[in-house]
């Protein structure tokens, strides 16, 4: 039964609000029912709940057909959605050309997502010529868009002067907005900038104190870097036996440094019993 467009209207609200409030079921039934009349953000929300398995198993394949038909009603979050579909390579073979076609679809409606996104494929030459400067553009539409991944992003191209000037004013400025939204590399990337003294004055408990909100997170850099931190007794008691703990979470989730430094400490017996096996292992 075909529904007006004010009814439409207000099963998606309803869905939005069920979706908010946890109720994913309810929230899945009302988008259903918006989405197959054509709505094309009801098709896009249906989508992620296909994608993310959120009151319906995990279906990548139904993800990608609903990302598709709202895409293909030019709504950017899904045009975006699907670009990650297809560099992530999620229900269909991994794309980089066709993904950065569908984020500069997106970006050039203004979904800062999107815009972060290309620039990534930029920077990493993904389905495009690696151009640092494209790069920064498409970061810099997404940063000023109040975007934290984009403002991350671009404050370490400043950091590393990548296509611009090194600049560690502004990369500082950048990494403080995005770790203002909670953004877990921008606080590890900050805490960096304080326990190196870049563009501010050396501050370890700064940066102990950065780190450990990035590691609450689970953020395997900022875990590697307090296992550092431990190690070498900068702005805290110095504990092989902490270190040790900290290079263990990072090493678990594929981090080199920390996989490097953990089979340093089994090797040399710092922290953990000596275990040349166990060395060997996270070398």
């Amino acid at each position: 039964m075909d529904a007006s467009a004010d009814e439409v209207m207000d099963i998606v609200r309803e869905g939005s609000r069920a979706y908010e409030r946890g109720d994913y079921k309810e929230a899945f039934r009302l988008f259903r029912m918006a989405a197959d009349q054509g709505d094309a953000y009801a098709q896009c929300n249906l989508g992620r709940m296909y994608a993310k398995g959120l009151g319906v198993e995990t279906d990548h394949a139904e993800a990608l057909r609903l990302y598709r038909l709202a895409a293909g009603q030019d709504d950017a979050r899904a045009q975006n959605n699907l670009g990650i579909m297809y560099e992530k390579g999620r229900g269909v073979g991994q794309d980089y050309a066709e993904a950065r076609k569908w984020y500069q679809k997106a970006a050039d409606q203004g979904d800062a997502g999107a815009q972060n996104n290309l620039g990534v494929m930029y920077e990493r030459g993904r389905g495009v010529g690696q151009d640092y400067a494209e790069a920064r553009k498409w970061y810099q539409k997404a940063a000023d868009q109040g975007d934290a991944y984009a403002q991350c992003n671009l404050g370490r191209m400043y950091e590393e002067g990548l296509g611009v000037e090194t600049d560690y004013n502004e990369a500082l400025r950048l990494y403080r907005l995005a770790a203002g939204q909670g953004n877990a590399d921008a606080q590890c990337n900050l805490g960096v900038m304080y326990a190196k003294g870049r563009g501010v004055g050396r501050d370890y408990d700064e940066a102990l104190r950065l780190f450990r909100l990035a590691t609450g997170q689970g953020n395997a850099y900022a875990q590697n870097n307090l296992g550092v931190m431990y190690m070498r007794g900068h702005g805290v008691e110095k504990s092989n036996a902490e270190a040790c703990r900290w290079f263990r979470k990072a090493a678990d989730q594929g981090n080199a440094g920390a996989q490097r430094s953990l089979g340093r400490m089994y090797e040399e017996g710092c922290g953990v019993g000596r275990d040349y096996a166990e060395a060997r292992h996270w070398y």
